[in-house]
């Protein structure tokens, strides 16, 4: 039984058209899976800890530095969360809410865990270890956030935890710094680099 050679190039042809919508389709949903964090964040978040570091760093403040870094800690977590907001808002569908929930499920529990820390921590006067638990737990939650939106939160997450390590070892009178290095310098260098990626794959 022969078979027509134009039904056989008909059937390849519409092989390939299914292949590759289902291809398409495959692509959009990971996409939308993918939390977008803009360099904005980033960088806005590393303007306020680079503020509270200089703060810090004035000798009438210096002793009021837990709850100087308390508060730029809250401010830059709503500067933060606003931009992702912003920038999220066309794409708040319920393929999106998924990523948007993992991710703050991710994040959340150990900055949950650092403010119990930081209240025990203070509670029996060892604030000497209070900058060094900060910077390894954010920099666990930005690594495990890291699996919902892009790579290089994974990169910028150890190096929090290096420099979480670095302040459980150095004098007090360099913890400032170290914060300030973290969380503003870090994140800056990151939002700066995060921005360019995108710029770029929009081009």
């Amino acid at each position: 039984m022969s078979v027509d050679r134009k039904t056989v190039e008909n059937t390849v042809a519409l092989d390939s058209h299914a292949i590759g919508t289902l291809q398409y389709i495959r692509a959009s949903i990971d996409a939308a899976g993918v939390l977008a964090v803009p360099g904005s964040a980033g960088i806005a978040t590393g303007a306020v800890g680079i503020l509270a570091a200089l703060l810090v760093s004035l000798p009438a403040l210096r002793h009021h530095w837990l709850g100087i870094w308390l508060v730029a800690g809250a401010v830059a977590f709503v500067c933060g969360s606003a931009l992702m907001i912003h920038q999220a808002r066309s794409r708040v569908t319920p393929v999106y809410r998924g990523p948007l929930r993992k991710f703050l499920m991710c994040l959340s529990p150990p900055l949950c865990v650092g403010a119990i820390l930081t209240w025990q921590l203070w509670s029996h006067s060892l604030m000497d270890m209070v900058p060094g638990v900060w910077l390894l737990l954010y920099g666990c939650g930005a690594m495990a956030a890291s699996t919902m939106t892009i790579k290089p939160l994974a990169v910028m997450g150890a190096s929090f935890i290096g420099l979480g390590l670095v302040a459980l070892v150095v004098p007090a009178d360099y913890h400032n710094a170290v914060l300030g290095l973290g969380f503003g310098g870090v994140h800056i260098a990151f939002g700066i680099l995060i921005g360019g990626r995108q710029q770029g794959s929009e081009s």
